[in-house]
């Protein structure tokens, strides 16, 4: 999701069909306490590839158990598990986080071209009381995080963005090192529409990130999978990730998930494997879940800035997010 380093450094990138690998296809709509992911046993040697074909061979049944699951049968700022912006250091005021001049800083990230702003009714902006804005709403079990265009009347009070929409972080509720992390949404579409579930370290630090999903609004059904890390001898970014057509992904639930490993991690849709990936330098600490729907990026191909066409209203819909631990006490029986 920090997509200035997309265009630039992004090492392999192809369009792709999901590939049908056999998987466990364990009820896809629920997050089960324990389950079994297939997976290949192949050297990880490889820095970065699609699966499209997998030697039979090689499989074998990973057991997991749950560690995290978020349903949204309540609005998720009630329970305690997320917080409404990125977390900052221990230096960053509390009261920085909910509004003033600067506040804005932890709730967009502008080096991308994003053009809204993260809000929750608690957010003062620049005005002196909460302005009461909600962009999560709840129903049947379903989270829409919508986005829609700033009221005239609040531009200058939000900062000027063009639009409000919301973020959820984990960041200091729950971070995981290793394990099994996954969403099941649909996918939204539209100009600058720019949805995405991502990971990064608990500590703060910036790279690692898994981008375990992200969405090119302005091409349906394209989506991307992406790891980003850094060289230590040269401090570049580097970048490696593919990106999948799922034809109906804005309008069907469908599963997008990484297995982090000690070696590699593996890319799911819907609990197949889709590409995998030696686990780069400096993925050393626990990372923590993110989910937003940004608006206009500047770099991201397939999210532009926001224009006319770009839609008043748009909302990511997302019926669960989950988090499963490897068991290693099951792996070795």
């Amino acid at each position: 999701m920090i997509g200035r380093w997309t265009k630039s450094a992004l090492v392999a990138i192809s369009l792709s069909a999901v590939p049908a690998i056999g998987a466990v296809q364990d009820d896809l709509d629920g997050a089960p306490g324990t389950m079994s992911l297939q997976v290949t046993t192949d050297p990880s040697m490889i820095e970065c590839r699609k699966l499209e074909t997998v030697n039979p061979a090689s499989l074998m049944f990973l057991p997991l158990r749950r560690t995290f699951n978020e349903d949204f049968d309540e609005h998720p700022l009630s329970g305690g598990r997320w917080v409404p912006h990125y977390a900052g250091g221990a230096a960053w005021p509390e009261a920085r986080y909910w509004g003033g001049d600067g506040s804005d800083f932890k709730r967009k990230t502008s080096a991308n071209g994003e053009q809204q702003i993260y809000v929750d009714p608690r957010y003062t902006g620049r005005a002196s009381a909460p302005l009461g804005l909600d962009p999560f709403k709840v129903k049947d079990g379903v989270l829409s995080i919508v986005a829609s265009r700033t009221p005239q009347e609040l531009k200058s009070v939000l900062f000027n963005n063009e639009y409000i929409s919301g973020i959820l972080t984990t960041q200091g509720r729950f971070a995981q090192k290793h394990g099994y992390f996954e969403i099941r949404a649909k996918v939204p579409v539209g100009h600058a529409v720019w949805p995405a579930f991502w990971m990064l370290a608990d500590d703060g630090g910036w790279p690692p990130e898994v981008d375990v999903l992200e969405g090119r609004g302005e091409r349906p059904g394209d989506l991307v999978m992406t790891t980003h890390w850094r060289i230590p001898s040269t401090q570049k970014i580097q970048s490696c990730g593919f990106d999948f057509a799922v034809g109906d992904a804005s309008s069907t639930f469908h599963n997008y998930g990484v297995l982090w490993e000690e070696d590699r991690l593996v890319y799911f849709i819907d609990r197949e494997p889709v590409s995998d990936i030696k686990v780069p330098i400096g993925f050393d600490d626990p990372m923590y879940l993110i989910v937003n729907l940004a608006i206009g990026s500047k770099f991201f191909v397939g999210v532009g800035p926001v224009d006319a066409e770009s839609p008043p209203s748009v909302a990511f819909e997302i019926d669960r997010i989950s988090a499963y631990q490897i068991d290693m006490e099951q792996a070795r029986r």
